[in-house]
């Protein structure tokens, strides 16, 4: 069977954007498993007392049905550069629980704190988050980037973020980027200067 999970920020012992998590879990149980709805993540995910205060991560680990909810504190690990890598063929549309080829492409970052993937020619994703650029007015996000994010996706429809496809030959258009998930608000991150991206 293949193995999902999606991962839910936990702050002061609320869920955040539950709707969101839902809704790719709609999509992805369609696919995969024929089935339509989703699971009632409000319902589902009750947070232990221990994890009541602070930022917390929850993992939903799923297939047909949920098969276990972990909770952990998070500690987030500061990115300050970023090194482009190139992949043929890597399918991550959804969010698999097996994570191996995106920690194969992690572990050749080099000297940097993380990878930008570039796949057919066009920048998608880290191997953790999706990206955003600003190019001193506008932040633009790959319009085609591995996993189509819950972030992304409330930041596209709120109009704060625009898709737009991104090269490599682009990025000298941008002044810096930002990384973007569940867990990493945009407001809350530090946005990357581009002479921190290492191009090989």
């Amino acid at each position: 069977m293949c193995r999902l999970f999606e991962t839910i920020r936990i702050e002061n012992g609320q869920a955040c954007h539950l709707p969101w998590h839902e809704e790719r879990i709609h999509r992805a149980r369609q696919e995969f498993w024929g089935l339509t709805g989703s699971f009632d993540l409000k319902r589902a995910v009750q947070v232990p007392p221990e994890f009541a205060n602070g930022t917390v991560r929850c993992n939903v680990v799923y297939e047909h049905e949920i098969i276990e909810i972990l909770f952990s504190s998070y500690v987030k690990h500061r990115v300050g550069s970023l090194k482009l890598v190139s992949v043929d063929a890597l399918d991550y549309h959804v969010k698999f629980f097996d994570r191996t080829a995106l920690e194969e492409l992690f572990a050749s970052r080099g000297g940097c704190d993380e990878v930008i993937i570039v796949k057919g020619g066009l920048i998608t994703d880290t191997s953790i988050s999706n990206l955003v650029f600003y190019d001193g007015s506008r932040w633009y996000t790959p319009g085609h980037p591995l996993l189509e994010g819950t972030c992304r996706a409330r930041l596209i429809a709120g109009g704060k973020i625009i898709p737009l496809d991104i090269r490599p030959g682009d990025l000298q258009k941008y002044q810096g980027c930002k990384l973007i998930n569940a867990m990493r608000a945009m407001e809350e991150e530090e946005m990357i200067p581009m002479e921190r991206i290492i191009y090989r």
